[in-house]
């Protein structure tokens, strides 16, 4: 073969696999700046935590800011410490997640504060690991009734008292925050449950007026308005409650 044919052939071909190299590289390219457009397009994203049949809690690991939005650039709502005003770890319900890239996320969760059913946006490195619950207390005003469902099927019901129209038990969305065994006093019963709903008129009530459920030595005025914010059982039903209701579970009061 001449040599110089055989040259222009070898040019050629190397001029070709040049060519499909550039062409490879190029589609790669595009296809990773696809990849990167698809990727972006996926935030920011919520995933829903709680709802009727399960719910996701957390303790607040040190003071945590609360923020009105997903970012650091939002405005403080509160700062939540690590402990309650009865002595217990402090926790918070977990609503969901907000992804706001693929190394940011937010998580929003009910707050223990007035005004009631407020919510707000923490870093999840302030809190613990998510614990789960299938529970969920709802309290009816009207007929003074509490039911537990579990998984959305009612396990538990009694009567209860609530808070006088003075001092009324308030409407919304809450969650059981601390859970109390140790009593001198019999008023309150053999247990009590503390919640994150706040009297909206005793706010100056040491511990800021949070309201519990807990029994009573006092059964015989169950049902009724007797209270000032809080909701009372008979002593069996509270001792049976608290053996289905863990901390973490969502409470609303209708």
């Amino acid at each position: 073969m001449n040599t110089s044919v055989f040259e222009n052939r070898r040019t050629l071909l190397a001029g070709l696999s040049l060519a499909g190299a550039l062409a490879v590289a190029l589609l790669s390219l595009a296809s990773a700046a696809h990849g990167s457009d698809n990727a972006a397009a996926l935030y920011p994203r919520t995933i829903k935590l709680t709802d009727a049949k399960i719910a996701h809690w957390a303790v607040v690991m040190r003071p945590a800011v609360v923020r009105a939005k997903p970012g650091l650039a939002s405005r403080v709502i509160t700062k939540l410490p690590t402990g309650t005003t009865d002595g217990t770890q402090n926790d918070v319900l977990v609503l969901s997640r907000i992804d706001i890239s693929p190394h940011q996320s937010w998580y929003r969760v009910r707050l223990p504060i007035l005004p009631n059913n407020k919510t707000g946006y923490v870093q999840p490195r302030y809190l613990s690991s998510l614990f789960v619950v299938h529970t969920h207390l709802y309290v009816d005003r009207g007929s003074l009734t509490a039911t537990l469902k579990r998984d959305g099927k009612t396990i538990f019901k009694t009567m209860v008292g609530i808070g006088k129209s003075v001092w009324p038990t308030p409407r919304g969305e809450f969650y059981i925050r601390d859970k109390l065994t140790s009593f001198n006093n019999p008023f309150y019963g053999p247990v009590a449950f503390g919640t994150s709903a706040r009297s909206p008129t005793l706010t100056d009530w040491p511990g800021g007026g949070y309201v519990g459920v807990h029994g009573t030595n006092q059964p015989r005025i169950l049902p009724g308005h007797v209270s000032h914010g809080c909701i009372r059982m008979r002593n069996p039903a509270i001792l049976a409650l608290a053996r289905l209701m863990p901390v973490g579970t969502p409470l609303t009061i209708r």
